[in-house]
């Protein structure tokens, strides 16, 4: 397996939906590929992260102050482009 086909399974890999042989490959080259090992963990780290995001709840007050300051600093962006 390369780099290109365990991206292409890693969501799958992630959810363990491989078959047995896609697996034994995909183990395989993350033994001996940092740099996928690095992508795996990573995405794993985002999903636990976007899960528990879900579960916290922005105050009303701070969402819209929020909110302000992103459309604030979006508007200036675009002046500054023009």
């Amino acid at each position: 397996m390369e780099c290109k086909d365990l991206v292409q399974y890693l969501s799958d890999y992630i959810d363990n939906n491989l078959d047995e042989a896609l697996t034994r490959e995909a183990q395989e080259h993350l033994a001996t590929c940092e740099n996928c090992r690095v992508v795996l963990d990573t995405t794993q780290q985002t999903i636990f992260l976007y899960r528990e995001q879900g579960k916290r709840v922005i105050p009303a007050a701070r969402r819209k102050r929020l909110f302000n300051q992103l459309k604030s600093s979006f508007l200036n962006t675009d002046k500054q482009d023009s």
